[in-house]
């Protein structure tokens, strides 16, 4: 299979985005968007699903621990609803828990510094999230 994918860690200040090769077998962390205006943040992804020729948007969903849907996983469903009507693209999201957690201990384990460093963090949550898709997509 193919897949033409990016994947979103989508936050209040930052969107961490990552992509990943034709044959979904690479993913890496692409950019992360400092939040500006809606229509700021639709420009950028709209340059990003175009210059990579995307049809699939893998939005981290953030669950609470106990699977209910808190405040910002509404904020999240509703941000990427919205992008998926503008946009015209299709949407899937993917439990994120702890991922943000997790790009944390991956980049302490492999000595970056992660106080500074909060869009590298953003990356590789994407990236985590969109591997999560990939791996339930095989």
């Amino acid at each position: 299979m193919q897949y033409a994918a990016l994947g979103l860690d989508v936050g209040r200040k930052r969107i961490g985005v990552a992509g990943c090769d034709r044959l979904g077998i690479s993913v890496h962390g692409i950019t992360t968007i400092t939040r500006t205006s809606w229509e700021g943040d639709m420009a950028i992804l709209r340059s990003l699903i175009v210059e990579r020729n995307i049809d699939v948007l893998v939005v981290g969903l953030p669950y609470n621990m106990d699977g209910s849907l808190g405040h910002q996983a509404k904020h999240v469903q509703k941000f990427a609803n919205g992008v998926s009507k503008q946009l015209g693209i299709a949407v899937e999201f993917v439990d994120e828990r702890l991922t943000s957690y997790e790009a944390e201990e991956m980049m302490r384990s492999q000595g970056i510094s992660t106080r500074h460093n909060k869009e590298m963090i953003d990356r590789k949550a994407a990236a985590l999230i969109l591997q999560q898709w990939l791996a339930l997509k095989r």
